[in-house]
């Protein structure tokens, strides 16, 4: 239909308008939060290591270094102490990166850990293809495991290529023999596909898709392909440029050859069996970030941790969290917030989101409620309103825009670190003579 791009334009902007104070955020200390009225909400755990950095990542990653990685693990293990001690209870974590599995005894120790203290049930962990080999496999079932997550991107050599990963993490073939390795182990096997990129066809998302389908996988995920600034030069030379008309036609492609083998669970996640979600900010109405470059919610309050590795140790060493950003969402946008997150999960109830906001709640998005409706994007239930598949691509299309913001503040906080360093230095440089001053006897090394 001619209108759709125009239509797809328009709910962009009235999105980014809408939205436009998400992500205002200011300095903040590094307190614990003060946790929800049931202690209740979800972990995700960052672990920023990378054996390589693909081009079109936006993450927070870092080059891999093992002498690096041990006391970071060790800060990462404390920080979770301290939610612990705070009165927080964890129902289910997300281990993410970077590559969680890089230090697999590391990612072992920190598995107990939350277990020990929390009462999960889910536990979640990113990997690459190459790492799907049989002592890690075995270590992460032992360690309870219940997702394993793993980023092919693509079954399409030219594109791993294109991608930098044919090298570092396998040919098609041998993530195929891999995947195969791994199916069955795990309650929910998944893998994460990126469309949309500069040379892929549709014949080669097809291709990728009925793979899927004749593997042992129970999950597949289907990102667009997203990045930020500061990323996007590499990007555009080692890939080349992305066409945003193409988006539509790849969606259908993916609604059309997953089902009725897949049913989604998101606007990008399709299960074969199995409960667990690619987007834990959908389940979970509250949510904290551990690590380097993580992300919070919590009480309509966004908050982020330092970019800066020795900034994070030495914020945990002083006995704080990574925290050093945070935003107070006005009402409004945090009703806005929950619409975003909840149509993305396909549905939105009434009653609960009555229990949670009052009446407030239809009055503030009465007119996106209305537009959704209008669009043939969601359908009354008796319960509430369920997004359409129709509704499906303008919600990935949201919440991409949403993660853009996202990598664009992530650029943003890159852009501390090193004042963040200079901070530490002056700390550093005031306590020391009060040390001294107290324990005259004191190794002037110390």
């Amino acid at each position: 239909m001619p209108a759709w791009p125009l239509i797809d334009s328009a709910l962009i902007r009235l999105f980014r308008f809408r939205t436009r104070g998400f992500l205002k955020m200011v300095d903040a200390t590094g307190q614990v939060p003060r946790p929800p009225p049931d202690g209740e909400c979800y972990l995700y755990v960052h672990i920023p290591f990378c054996a390589s950095l693909c081009p079109f990542c936006s993450f927070h990653r870092v080059q891999h270094c093992h002498a690096q990685a041990g006391p970071y693990f060790t800060a990462l293990r404390a920080e979770i102490r301290l939610y612990h001690e705070a009165g927080y209870r964890f129902t289910g974590v997300y281990f993410g990166g970077g590559t969680p599995t890089i230090e697999p005894e590391e990612l072992r120790q920190t598995i107990a850990l939350v277990r020990e203290l929390f009462p999960v049930r889910e536990i979640s962990v990113e990997t690459n293809p190459h790492e799907l080999q049989p002592p890690l496999l075995e270590l992460l079932r032992a360690a309870g495991v219940t997702r394993l997550s793993v980023g092919v991107q693509s079954f399409d050599n030219q594109l791993l290529r294109d991608m930098e990963r044919y090298e570092k993490y396998g040919s098609a073939e041998e993530i195929i023999a891999r995947l195969k390795s791994a199916a069955g182990l795990f309650p929910t096997l998944n893998v994460d596909l990126i469309f949309n990129q500069p040379h892929q066809s549709l014949a080669s998302l097809e291709r990728d898709l009925d793979l899927i389908r004749e593997l042992g996988v129970t999950q597949v995920s289907c990102y667009p392909l997203m990045t930020a600034p500061s990323v996007k030069r590499r990007m555009t030379t080692a890939m080349g440029a992305t066409d945003n008309a193409r988006l539509r036609p790849f969606f259908d492609t993916i609604l059309r050859r997953l089902q009725p083998d897949f049913t989604p669970t998101s606007a990008w996640c399709f299960t074969r069996r199995g409960t667990a979600g690619d987007e834990y900010i959908v389940a979970a109405e509250n949510y904290v970030g551990v690590g380097s470059g993580a992300f919070s919610y919590l009480g309509g309050i966004l908050y982020a941790t330092t970019f800066s590795l020795a900034h994070y140790a030495t914020q945990v060493g002083h006995g704080l969290t990574g925290i050093t950003a945070r935003h107070q969402l006005s009402a409004g946008d945090q009703i806005r917030y929950t619409l975003l997150v909840r149509m993305f999960g396909l549905r939105l109830d009434r009653e609960w989101a009555r229990a949670r906001y009052g009446s407030r709640f239809f009055y503030t998005v009465w007119g996106e409620l209305a537009t959704l409706r209008l669009l043939g994007a969601a359908r009354r239930t008796a319960r509430g309103w369920q997004l359409t598949e129709r509704g499906m691509y303008w919600l990935m299309l949201m919440m991409s825009e949403f993660f853009g913001s996202v990598n664009t503040y992530r650029d943003a906080m890159r852009e501390h670190i090193s004042g963040e360093l200079e901070a530490d230095l002056t700390l550093r440089s005031k306590v020391r003579p009060l040390l001294v001053a107290a324990n005259p006897q004191s190794n002037s090394r110390a």
